[in-house]
């Protein structure tokens, strides 16, 4: 069967993942208006074509924090890609030098980071970090992966107690007994409503500790779950290098905007001193256009990931990616965008459906 969306991989996932996991990664917190807003919010923004521009040669190239990607389109940090191939993130650091992007690896990988970066030596790699109540455990994790060539750490905010996902819990979903955080020793709960002891992550996490880890790492800080002015504005005065505008993938507080109506509020506050990005509900070509032009450096893709790989491993990731480029190109194409310099907020208009 040829696979022509990014929908077709979601339901070989379903069809082929069993029950309890597909809900796992499919899952939002409380009624999951969020996760589907991430998605329905970028059928209201409407697209204004322009034509009769020369269109025989477009680059979809771009850079973040200074180096080169081949299309704005990054693999946003999920944990325990061993639920959904056996190699797991492996495979999908593979899959992302492949593609001259970049991957973030997950606090919670279900491979060593020596074994994300032997398979895929030059890629480009960012590191996501939750902080955890011991602080040497942190500290050791970031002088790990910096030594390994990891170019930014990318600090969740988002999670200072675990989202309500009543999927999981009507399941009892626990991870199977092989499958282990490889790179930080944390209790994974088995029989308990939680899915994650989230026991070790530091709930007492403040904007005093950027500082902090600032001291331990020449990485550049990117903060993940910023959805406000207010804290744009306090990321740009904890000199922090970057923002990636998120809610989790609607996974930890239900109703919060969707990202990409979130984003506006944060470009703006930010008034082009840092980069932002964006993750949550990127779907289609035509997606990631629409968050460039309203302001995103770039976007980052998680659930169709897993898709992707749940289909075929890196085969299957880079297939998601490539279908994914080359629907973005397309975009390009037909708004008159030779470069992504061209990309601008001419090119969108809100509908009032």
């Amino acid at each position: 069967m040829a696979f022509v969306c990014l929908a077709d991989f979601q339901a070989f996932a379903k069809d082929n993942l069993p029950k309890s996991t597909w809900e796992f990664i499919e899952g939002g917190a409380d009624e999951c208006i969020t996760r589907d807003e991430n998605i329905s919010a970028y059928k209201k923004i409407r697209l204004r074509p322009r034509f009769l521009r020369d269109m025989s040669v477009v680059d979809t190239k771009t850079t973040i924090q200074g180096s080169e990607i081949s299309f704005p389109v990054c693999i946003a940090p999920t944990g325990f890609h061993c639920l959904c191939w056996p190699d797991g993130e492996q495979s999908t650091a593979k899959a992302a030098e492949a593609m001259n992007i970049c991957y973030v690896t997950s606090t919670y990988s279900s491979c060593f980071y020596d074994d994300i970066v032997a398979g895929a030596p030059n890629g480009l790699r960012w590191i996501q970090l939750y902080v955890q109540r011991d602080r040497k455990i942190t500290k050791k994790l970031i002088q790990k992966v910096e030594s390994l060539g990891y170019k930014a750490l990318v600090l969740t905010v988002d999670t200072p107690a675990l989202g309500n996902r009543l999927q999981d819990n009507r399941n009892r979903f626990s991870f199977p007994a092989l499958l282990s955080t490889k790179n930080i020793h944390v209790p994974i709960e088995e029989n308990s409503e939680s899915l994650l002891s989230v026991s070790s992550i530091d709930s007492s996490t403040s904007w005093k500790d950027i500082a902090w880890l600032k001291s331990i790492t020449q990485m550049p800080i990117i903060l993940k779950g910023i959805l406000t002015r207010e804290d744009a504005e306090l990321a740009i005065s904890h000199n922090v290098q970057g923002i990636l505008v998120s809610n989790h993938g609607g996974r930890q507080l239900d109703t919060v905007p969707a990202t990409i109506d979130a984003l506006t509020e944060v470009v703006n506050a930010v008034q082009g001193r840092i980069e932002v990005y964006l993750d949550g509900g990127i779907r289609t070509g035509t997606d990631v256009l629409k968050a460039l032009a309203l302001g995103a450096r770039c976007v980052f893709l998680g659930r169709p990931i897993l898709w992707g790989l749940t289909y075929k491993g890196e085969e299957g990731v880079r297939q998601v990616l490539n279908l994914l480029k080359k629907e973005f190109y397309r975009s390009m194409v037909f708004t008159g965008c030779r470069s992504i310099s061209e990309i601008s907020q001419d090119l969108v208009q809100f509908s009032k459906l």
